[in-house]
């Protein structure tokens, strides 16, 4: 897909080029020097006059009309050069690569010594182009009829850099394409719908996917998951008519299995709140319950691609949530598999069931540290809003590190507190150790404390993506649906991860 080359011969024949420009005073150098000169200096006027806007994220389209053998100039405004940091120069290429295959383009070329600041090098821009290309460009595969024309698709990128060696630019392209497809991976998993994607589908992609990129994997049945006492995820599945699957994907990029790090994602496929179910409005999109595990499978996959020297163990409890004669109630007493015993109030606080046992079985097999992912609570959504996921942790060094990952991915993230008072909340039951919904009042927080009774001493962060999981909207990296939320910041977070002084 991609092709990169050194010189920039305005005489070839392309159908489009790109160009970036920022707001200074207009005085082209270099390339663009050369560029101007061709249209005998009407690019300068066409930028003093306001037809070509160099203001961040304003895309201006210029025909050459054959003065070069380029047809078409796409300009890019980045604003002004000391303040464009890497996440708006993703957007900006978001924004451009979505109005180029709007115009039904199939191939492109950019010129990416443009794009580069005192701060941003050839191998940043690089990366930001193709993962930005990945992720606005992305559309999943609907269920309507299809139209008899042919698609056209983005086929060929060549971009024109001298900013480092074509190899390592290569590197950098490739890379961030990873990242882009690793998301989108996800997001196709949570815009599919429940009847299409089981538990067992589920796994099924996950078997593909160790296959592929050479994991260890394991797919724990329910006879399984009986024999080694996992109560609290058994008990969510009691409803249906679909066997659970606890997946298990294991990537080992050191010589000894030593700081392991566990990512575990939750995996309902659908929740009808079971006896405490939803609204007829509230249960409408729960075919998205499962972005928790989509992430870390997403994560896994640009794993697969980037090979870094880090150990990951990847834990999926996956079922769904439904009603029946079978299925488990209010009142209802359980036994984990961490041998903890929980009162069930709240049928609907289904997904911290499953994760209780998940994140124990993430401990069994070594995972030092735990990240945990879930659409986990409408609360959280009342406290940050749809743009800002919410986290928990015991361990702040821990946590310092996935939010450095989140910023360097671009997604937001706010720190709940994890107070004594709220521990208390969970552990205050007559009949068992714990109840799985001490009430409304500080919903997403008192979610993540109960998780955080079963990672224990273990450092730990909780990642609550029910606000940031899918949007209403489209915007410039990506349609409206699914995000893939947490993807990149999970593989990101791996790949930088430093083990934690013990």
């Amino acid at each position: 897909m991609f092709h990169v080359k050194e010189e920039l011969v305005l005489s070839d024949k392309q159908e489009a080029l790109v160009v970036g420009l920022f707001d200074q005073p207009v005085k082209f150098s270099g390339e663009l020097a050369n560029l101007d000169k061709a249209f005998d200096g009407q690019l300068t006027e066409l930028v003093k006059s306001g037809d070509i806007s160099a203001k961040l994220n304003k895309i201006s389209k210029i025909h050459s009309l054959g003065k070069i053998g380029i047809k078409r100039i796409w300009f890019v405004g980045l604003g002004k050069e000391k303040e464009l940091t890497f996440d708006h120069l993703r957007k900006a290429f978001g924004k451009t690569f979505k109005t180029i295959k709007a115009n039904k383009l199939e191939e492109v070329s950019v010129y990416l010594d443009s794009f580069l600041t005192e701060t941003i090098n050839g191998l940043d821009a690089a990366h930001a182009l193709s993962e930005a290309i990945a992720l606005a460009t992305y559309q999943f595969d609907h269920y309507k009829q299809k139209p008899n024309e042919p698609m056209k698709r983005l086929e060929n990128i060549t971009v024109y850099s001298t900013a480092a060696e074509m190899k390592e630019i290569n590197a950098s392209l490739t890379v961030g394409y990873a990242f882009g497809q690793g998301t989108n991976s996800a997001r196709t998993l949570v815009n599919t719908p429940g009847n299409m994607l089981t538990a067992s589908d589920l796994a099924a992609y996950a078997v593909e996917l160790a296959a592929k990129y050479n994991f260890e994997v394991e797919i724990l049945d329910k006879a399984d998951i009986e024999k080694l006492g996992m109560g609290a995820f058994l008990a969510v599945n009691k409803g249906s008519s679909e066997p659970p699957k606890m997946i298990v994907l294991k990537y080992q990029g050191k010589e000894e299995w030593e700081d392991v790090i566990g990512l575990v994602g939750k995996g309902i496929t659908f929740d009808t709140g079971g006896y405490s179910i939803k609204t007829k409005a509230g249960i409408v999109g729960m075919k998205t319950d499962m972005g928790g595990a989509a992430a870390v499978l997403g994560a896994m996959e640009i794993i697969g691609e980037t090979r870094p020297e880090q150990n990951v163990v990847a834990v999926i409890p996956s079922t769904d949530n439904m009603i029946s004669g079978n299925a488990f109630k209010p009142d209802d007493v359980i036994t984990s598999m961490s041998g903890k015993t929980i009162e069930v109030l709240n049928t609907d606080a289904e997904g911290r069931l499953v994760l209780a046992d998940a994140v124990t079985y993430a401990k069994h097999h070594g995972a030092d540290y735990l990240i945990d992912v879930a659409t986990l609570t409408g609360g959280v959504i009342t406290a940050l809003g749809v743009h800002t996921t919410g986290a928990m942790t015991n361990n702040d060094s821990l946590y310092e590190q996935v939010l450095e990952a989140a910023k360097e991915a671009g997604e937001q993230m706010w720190q709940l507190p994890l107070f004594e008072s709220e521990k208390e909340r969970v552990r205050n039951s007559k009949v068992a150790d714990l109840n799985n919904s001490p009430g409304s009042e500080g919903h997403a927080i008192v979610a993540g404390a109960f998780i955080g009774e079963f990672a224990e001493d273990t450092p730990w962060v909780h990642l609550d993506i029910a606000g940031t999981a899918t949007t209403s909207k489209e915007h410039d990296l990506g349609p409206a649906g699914a995000t893939g939320v947490m993807t990149r910041t999970l593989a990101l977070f791996v790949e930088r991860f430093e083990p934690l002084k013990k």
